[in-house]
């Protein structure tokens, strides 16, 4: 654990600590993570060794293996090779090991600039050694096509097949070794910046909700709360304070969608989302299905649940305060830290002993950071780190229904994660698409368990309901995000965008996806701003409604067949990124590329909120 350090109480802290006692509940004792499996501290002596050690290792095995794939290939038993590789490999761990302790070091407190020091710093020296190894793909994918078939069906090479198959896949899309350097380096002052703008700027941050300078994550809070004005200060003073520095937030837009373009055009992808595609190891035709079907089922799904969710609160449409608002007269149940971890493993063990084992140990050797801080990154997040560590995850709790459910999605991240980690850190991690299955599939075993636990017709209500504006907000609004991305970027195309001109792409999707029964009021125009995946990673979103139909599936699948389910569905995670799309799933009879596999997932939303109609006529 990084040290304490005495401070005297800012301005900032003392409003969010006043915030918290008027209004916060009693969580019980949250949990702050421990670093130790990384580095002691910041300033530790291995911390500075291994940078060290790093950077020479780094240069040796340039000048080891630079020019020397080709002739290494020619050993047919492939040991010479697999050597290599392994030392690339260990190199990678190295690296991906001082980056996670810096990436989470920073994120604990964005604010404290020793910190965004010390990230930036490691950024720049990891990309500085990294440089030295850039070669060693591109040279591997300039082999010629089957020089290592022989090799790669048995010995120490076949270990690797699945890492260089995938790595083949990008070869279309490679440039000259010097313009790889080139972009490789200038990352670090090109979207690496404007990502650090980003996090500094909306961390940095504070609302006015009546007086109160409250941070992203407790304005988040307020717009869920029992009482409507609350929720529409909350959401107005949002909206205020994010239009205040919209053009702070459209320049960090322009420039990152203006050097993704550069890139795309330099590497000939020929749609905007390819790049993100291929990453995912998903195909464009599959993503498009996908998109294609959660758009036509927009009035089925969210048009008639926001229908729904209208008549309850007695009005013709809601406004976009309300749409996540508690049900009226319910109360929302406010869940201290041990409830919510007792809940989460609960549903995890009687699901599978082994996967709530797992998950205990990120509450029993701490690797969960939960309370709200000041300066904290927002959101949630599992972070994998390296195979000879552990992940770690990062939480902002404060009790709600939807928190415990976060706390379900972050562990489904990081068992995964563990589960996953024998493979390397070359096959460990998982693409996107699949890595969001662990996740929901926990949220969904945590659903079905809360479910369970109502006793009158309000609570299963309120707790259906819950459910479906969740999947609502995976599938919908994650869908509705992909569309927005993409007439970002295509209009970026034709020149420079102003602030007013993507707030209007903003609201003509949120207008398509939520329906008539939501009233998006001026406030709502520059919400996009705040919403990081736009900027860390370009139609990373769509892969959330991916994972949440294919869980549905699954879903569906262990319900019918519960025999064996779970070991299958434990050995589908430890594969973790070795195996494609179609191996993962064929075990369990389902294919993503059929195009009536989306509608399974879809109709588990839409037989939920029939779930919702029905119990109106037991009220």
């Amino acid at each position: 654990m990084l040290p304490s350090r005495p401070h005297r109480q800012s301005a900032a802290e003392a409003t969010v600590a006043a915030f918290k006692v008027k209004a916060g509940p009693d969580l019980g004792a949250l949990p702050e993570w421990d670093l130790s499996a990384l580095y002691p501290a910041m300033d530790s002596p291995q911390f500075a060794e291994d940078l060290a050690r790093a950077a020479s290792e780094a240069q040796a095995f340039n000048a080891a293996y630079k020019g020397q794939l080709e002739t290494l290939a020619k050993d047919e038993t492939g040991a010479q090779l697999a050597a290599a590789i392994a030392g690339y490999e260990a190199l990678e761990e190295l690296l991906g090991k001082i980056m996670s302790f810096a990436g989470l070091t920073y994120s604990s407190d964005t604010s404290d600039v020793a910190r965004a020091k010390f990230y930036g710093d490691a950024q720049e020296k990891v990309t500085a050694a990294s440089s030295d190894l850039l070669f060693f793909e591109l040279e591997l994918n300039r082999l010629e096509e089957g020089a290592l078939d022989k090799a790669l069906l048995n010995g120490p090479l076949a270990r690797y097949r699945p890492w260089i198959a995938d790595i083949r896949k990008g070869k279309p899309y490679q440039l000259d070794d010097r313009i790889e350097q080139l972009f490789h380096e200038k990352s670090v002052t090109a979207y690496g910046a404007w990502n650090r703008l980003f996090d500094e700027t909306i961390t940095a941050m504070r609302f006015d909700v009546d007086g109160e300078k409250l941070a992203v994550e407790p304005v988040l809070n307020l717009m869920q709360a029992e009482d409507e004005a609350t929720r529409e200060k909350a959401a107005l003073a949002f909206g205020a304070g994010l239009k205040d520095n919209l053009r702070t937030f459209a320049l960090i837009s322009n420039t990152l969608a203006k050097d993704k373009e550069i890139s795309d055009r330099w590497r000939g992808f020929k749609d905007i989302a390819d790049a993100r595609h291929l990453a995912n190891r998903v195909e464009r035709e599959v993503v498009d299905a996908l998109a294609a079907a959660v758009r036509d089922a927009y009035p089925r799904l969210s048009h008639r649940y926001y229908r729904l969710k209208a008549k309850w609160f007695g009005v013709p449409a809601l406004k976009f305060w309300d749409r996540n608002a508690p049900l009226p007269h319910t109360a929302a149940k406010v869940y201290p830290w041990g409830e919510a971890r007792d809940v989460v493993l609960g549903a995890y063990g009687e699901f599978s002993p082994k996967m709530a084992s797992v998950a205990k140990r990120f509450f029993d050797e701490r690797w969960i950071d939960a309370p709200v801080r000041p300066g904290k990154a927002p959101g949630a997040f599992s972070h994998p780190t390296v195979p000879s560590a552990h992940p770690y995850v990062l939480l902002n709790y404060q009790g709600r229904p939807r928190d415990v459910m976060t706390l379900a999605h972050e562990l489904g991240h990081g068992v995964h994660q563990v589960l996953a980690a024998p493979n390397g850190a070359l096959m460990a991690p998982t693409p996107l698409t699949l890595a969001e299955t662990a996740s929901v599939f926990g949220e969904m075993l945590t659903f079905r368990a809360l479910l369970a636990q109502t006793h009158t017709i309000a609570e299963r209500r309120a707790m259906l309901a819950s459910k479906v504006e969740d999947m609502l907000n995976t599938v919908v609004r994650q869908i509705a995000f992909y569309s927005f991305e993409r007439a970002v970027h295509t209009e970026r195309r034709k020149g420079e965008l102003t602030p007013d001109q993507i707030s209007a792409l903003w609201m003509r999707e949120q207008a398509d996806s939520l329906g008539p029964a939501i009233e998006l009021g001026a406030a709502y125009e520059s919400y996009w701003a705040y919403i990081p995946h736009f900027v860390h990673s370009p139609f990373y979103v769509y892969a959330y409604a991916f994972g949440d139909c294919l869980v549905n599936s699954l879903y569906g699948v262990y319900q019918g067949a519960r025999d064996g389910f779970a070991e299958r569905y434990l050995a589908m995670l430890s594969a973790g990124g070795a195996k494609h799309h179609s191996e993962l799933l064929a075990p369990f009879g389902l294919d993503a590329r059929d195009p009536a596999f989306w509608q399974i997932g879809l109709a588990m939303i839409e037989g939920m909120i029939a779930d919702l109609e029905a119990l109106e006529d037991k009220a």
